[in-house]
């Protein structure tokens, strides 16, 4: 069967009746503008997909594709199902949410073109809707969840009355000025030891230091702890103090780009950070304003924006360039709850200040999934690899806001989102 984007809505359905229960679909993509996600880009080629899995990724049409299920991408861009490496999906009530919101969550993400999100502090109903896309009675992007461990006693930012960003403690004249109280270590074993048990993928950790303060200690120990259950560690650092210390420790994704302090004036924070060797996690756009309809700009809690914290918005842009340029993996993610095509759009305009195109199309591909420990599975578009695939009507090479227009999302082989008729399907 021969299926072009854009055919009439009858082949569309036949197409994506086949949906996340049904075996993975064998097909080819072809006369697509391949972005293969490490930066590489083909003119005009082909991807074959056998049992959910690339098969191969060539220039041209591919040569052993007879019989198979075709996808003519019409001179469209072919890259990565998008990954968020660190995002907020659960809003409210977790209960409400599993039950009411989920479902209808999770298709805009596919119909955005996500194909993976880590969640980066989950509810437990997380991990059963994990369960339920995994088993096909909801179709959503590839879960993976993340439950948070304290490092310190310490206050909660802004009295728990709203997103602590607001009230960042990595951020003057907030920092602490007196070492904060230590947590026992065989409460934080216990502690690692639930987020196992429960089957979550990652610890979160948030370090803001103290002077003489217990943090970096306590995130040893979260580290090796979590290793010995195959736990990774990843660790929310937003300021350069914060980031040095939290690298002295060696946990395995740094998540946010430090953007309190000037890495411009630190070329030896630079270059511990970046040879170090963890993966860090974008999240520029949370000091961007986001307009709402009446142009209303606004923090990601949906309240005014906070325009003492909007240095941020600039100094994160410098100081990543400058990691990219020393040579750290850098992903992309969003720390957001907002739709995720209207996180993509705010995090590209944070992006595009100070990386390409090209560079874009990396870090939305193999940045993000180093920055989600999945770089062997998705990611990029090479043999072997996951068949997440994405279709976006354009060229992000020369224009980025490309990457808004998606038109059709592939995950592990199978059809899960066809927008060419102005609906998702």
């Amino acid at each position: 069967m021969k299926t072009a984007v854009g055919v009439a809505c009858l082949t569309l359905v036949a197409t994506l009746a086949v949906t996340s229960n049904s075996p993975a679909q064998d097909l080819v993509v072809v006369n697509a503008r391949i972005l293969d996600g490490k930066g590489g880009a083909i003119e005009h080629g082909s991807v074959v997909v056998r049992g959910g899995r690339i098969e191969s990724v060539a220039a041209g049409a591919p040569t052993k594709a007879s019989g198979l299920q075709t996808i003519d991408a019409q001179g469209r861009t072919l890259m990565p199902g998008f990954i968020d490496a660190h995002r907020h999906i659960a809003q409210g009530d977790p209960s409400e949410w599993l039950a009411q919101r989920a479902a209808k969550q999770m298709q805009e993400f596919l119909d955005a073109g996500f194909t993976t999100v880590l969640c980066a502090i989950c509810p437990d109903q997380g991990i059963e809707l994990r369960q339920r896309i995994e088993s096909g009675s909801v179709k959503g992007p590839r879960l993976f969840m993340a439950s948070i461990i304290p490092l310190a006693r310490a206050e909660v930012p802004g009295g728990g009355r709203g997103d602590p960003a607001r009230f960042d403690t990595s951020r003057p004249p907030l920092r602490p000025t007196a070492a904060a109280g230590a947590i026992p270590a065989a409460e934080t074993i216990k502690a690692v030891e639930a987020v196992a048990s429960k089957k979550y993928d990652y610890i979160k950790t948030v370090i803001t230091t103290t002077p003489g303060g217990p943090e970096t200690d306590t995130l040893k120990l979260i580290v090796s702890e979590g290793k010995k259950r195959n736990l990774p560690t990843i660790t929310h650092a937003v300021s350069v103090i914060d980031t040095l210390a939290a690298v002295d420790a060696r946990p395995d994704v740094l998540v946010h780009t430090p953007h309190i302090g000037r890495l411009e004036e630190d070329a030896n924070a630079v270059k511990k950070i970046a040879s170090a060797g963890i993966p860090m996690t974008s999240t520029l756009a949370v000091f961007l304003p986001h307009f709402g309809a009446d142009n209303t700009p606004l923090f990601r809690d949906a309240m005014p924006f906070p325009w003492n914290t909007v240095s941020s918005a600039g100094q994160g842009p410098v100081n990543a360039r400058l990691l990219w340029e020393a040579g750290i993996s850098y992903g992309y993610g969003t720390d957001t709850s907002w739709p995720p095509a209207e996180s993509l759009a705010d995090e590209l305009r944070a992006l595009s200040l100070v990386f390409s195109g090209r560079d874009i199309s990396k870090i939305l591909g193999q940045g993000a999934a180093r920055s989600t420990l999945k770089q062997d599975q998705i990611g990029t578009l090479e043999p072997g690899k996951l068949a997440d695939m994405v279709i976006v009507d354009g060229n992000p090479l020369s224009n980025v806001s490309d990457l808004l227009k998606v038109v059709t999302t592939i995950k592990g082989g199978r059809i899960v989102s066809d927008r060419s008729n102005g609906k998702s399907k």
